[in-house]
């Protein structure tokens, strides 16, 4: 694994300041990377590649005058199609988009090209970053590397699929559902949901474009082949917005320990009523087994001191308060009415999402109140651990599935779920503001990847990261697709 395609972001840029290759030539192998082999992924939707070799012989010939861009100096990679790129497209997979070159780089993009970075093209998604899977009118399919008959998740599916690929050693992607966390599951590879807050949101579709408001519960984050390009990535991304920043300083505390051997883990596997596939459990259960014995800690039995399935649905509303705020009025009208008509002892996942979607902001400071709740119940559970250890999603990735959303279910060891419901686990770190990174744990017998969730407490980033660092070392980290390895 020692092609330019397969390198992680911290050895490539340390060869490209060595002069070991030029940033023309690295971006010049990708690009015919992506020209020869993603014909049948379809991960990179849209290139700007004289736009990139110009900057990446700026980038040559500044290094060549001795000057730094900063940490990513002439590093190219791409972007989720939902976050802002000046001079690229940026639909969301939304028709009404197609045309849609925007003026500004969201705050994030600029974050990573003032740090030398050199964006050449973007990544599929689904309609407007709401789906398991990465499909849409604009764009087409995206499928998985590891098997191209299933998805590689959503939303930040081909994000995923192009670092599974080679196409890209990082990406930045964005999270709430799980849509850093899934696709990094079903692909193989690492992704990092921040703690919410502490990474600028501005520029990202949805909301519309221009929009200045942060949506509840929604982050950006890296996406990238190692635990430690994460970091990496996160350094340069995490701050104050611009506004912000005037006054305001963000410094995230230390990891809580720098050895495997210190560390206090729990693991969060079996939940009533939750199914969880049988190789995903088996997956995780290794990773487990593998430190049990060099952790300082390993309990399988510690749970927050909440109810889940409350946790469950008070996400569920709070995300749809979010979906629902892009529904035209006719549509927000009618689930108003519907609304009122519920029984009030209705938890069902159809009820939740209407509760949420039609929500007064009266409901939504009662939910927000009892999220504050979860949250000190957390923090709680954390004086006593240091990270958790669960699911991502309850099954490997999954067939393309195309039909309406509310047709869908997953089959987990033969009993069938609906297919939103896939959530729980994502919503758990999610609904709390709490930071999680997902580590590849192996393959099924049938050869799909797992990844395992490393939650950590509130703006303790670092620590899920060391963690998720350590635990690669254990376990090993990524491996290339089948007839991908250079």
């Amino acid at each position: 694994m020692t092609g330019l395609g397969y390198r992680t972001t911290t050895d490539l840029t340390r060869a490209l300041a060595a002069g070991e290759v030029s940033s023309l030539e690295l971006l010049d192998h990708l690009l015919a990377r992506i020209e020869a082999r993603d014909g049948a992924i379809h991960a990179v939707v849209a290139l700007d590649a004289d736009a990139a070799r110009t900057r990446a012989r700026e980038a040559d010939d500044a290094r060549a005058r001795g000057e730094s861009w900063g940490p990513l100096h002439g590093l190219p990679m791409t972007i989720k199609d939902s976050i802002e790129v000046v001079g690229m497209p940026t639909t969301s997979g939304a028709p009404q988009l197609a045309d849609h070159r925007p003026t500004r780089n969201a705050d994030t993009v600029q974050r990573l090209l003032d740090a030398g970075a050199i964006v050449f093209g973007k990544t599929n998604l689904p309609l407007y970053a709401g789906d398991f899977q990465s499909y849409n009118d604009v764009h087409g399919t995206t499928n998985n590397p590891w098997d191209p008959t299933r998805g590689p998740g959503g939303s930040s599916g081909g994000s995923a699929a192009a670092l599974a690929a080679g196409f890209t050693p990082l990406e930045l992607g964005s999270d709430i559902g799980g849509s850093i966390r899934n696709p990094a599951h079903y692909c193989g590879v690492f992704g990092h949901k921040p703690s919410y807050g502490i990474v600028p949101g501005r520029g990202h579709v949805p909301g519309p474009p221009g929009a200045l408001a942060e949506d509840d519960l929604a982050v950006i984050g890296p996406m990238a082949r190692s635990a430690e390009d994460l970091e990496l990535g996160l350094d340069l991304l995490v701050g104050p917005s611009e506004a912000d920043a005037k006054a305001w300083r963000l410094e995230l505390p230390s990891a809580r320990h720098g050895r495997l051997a210190d560390y206090r883990v729990a693991l969060w596997l079996d939940q009533p009523g939750r199914p969880l596939a049988s190789d995903v459990g088996a997956r995780i259960h290794a990773a487990a087994d593998a430190i049990a014995a060099k952790v300082a800690t390993l309990d399988a039995k510690a749970r927050p001191a909440f109810d889940p399935e409350e946790s469950h649905a008070r996400y569920l509303r709070l995300l749809w308060s979010v979906m629902g705020a892009g529904f035209p009025p006719a549509v927000i009208e009618r689930m108003e009415r519907d609304a009122e008509r519920l029984d009030p002892d209705d938890t069902s996942l159809d009820a939740q999402m209407i509760r949420g979607a039609a929500s007064r902001h009266r409901h939504w400071l009662v939910d927000d109140e009892a999220r504050q709740h979860l949250r000190a119940r957390w923090e709680e559970f954390f004086r006593d651990f240091d990270v958790l250890l669960c699911p991502v999603m309850p099954t490997a990735a999954f067939p393309h599935d195309h039909r309406p959303m509310s047709d869908r279910t997953i089959a987990v060891d033969g009993v069938e779920i609906p297919y939103l419901e896939q959530v729980f686990w994502a919503g758990l770190a999610t609904v709390a503001c709490l930071p999680s990174t997902v580590v590849p744990a192996g393959l099924t017998p049938d050869g799909l990847p797992v990844g395992v969730q490393v939650v950590a407490p509130y703006l303790e980033d670092r620590t899920a990261l060391a963690f998720a660092r350590l635990l690669e070392t254990e376990i090993g980290g990524f491996t290339p697709p089948p007839g991908f390895a250079e």
